[in-house]
């Protein structure tokens, strides 16, 4: 018996599979802040990083920042694929080439301490909250008071 069929006949028996993706629910909540708040944390760990001399320390430093790095390229990832669509493309053609960037600029984040580099990709990620909520027609009340 071929290994996937031995496989098809004990999916009664393995049970549900598990499914990973933003919201199970395709809730419609999508908001560029979620990017924004990991990249802070990017910039103020490379900030911390370089203000401290306690070698452990700075290592979790480094540590954190790599994955708060992750977490804005997965925000953006979101953001740009379920949230966006040939319509705000259409109206926004740059959308494709600002995430990209943005996404390269997390990866950059990443690979340094460079306090620059932090500071570049919180920018790229205020580009496109730019855009996003002129898609949105402005910002919720409970986010602008």
């Amino acid at each position: 018996m071929r290994l996937t069929s031995l496989l098809h006949a004990l999916r009664p028996v393995r049970g549900a599979r598990v499914a990973d993706a933003h919201c199970d629910l395709m809730c419609g909540v999508y908001y560029p802040e979620q990017a924004r708040i990991e990249a802070e944390s990017v910039l103020m760990s490379a900030k911390k990083y370089h203000d401290s001399d306690d070698e452990v320390f700075r290592q979790r430093a480094i540590t954190i920042k790599e994955e708060r790095a992750e977490l804005v390229k997965h925000h953006l990832s979101v953001l740009w694929t379920d949230y966006f669509k040939p319509p705000h493309l259409e109206e926004y053609p740059e959308l494709h080439e600002m995430f990209w960037h943005a996404i390269k600029a997390a990866g950059d984040a990443k690979k340094t301490n460079d306090v620059a580099v932090a500071e570049d990709l919180i920018a790229k990620i205020d580009a496109i909250s730019e855009i996003f909520y002129k898609t949105k027609g402005g910002k919720p009340e409970w986010l602008t008071s």
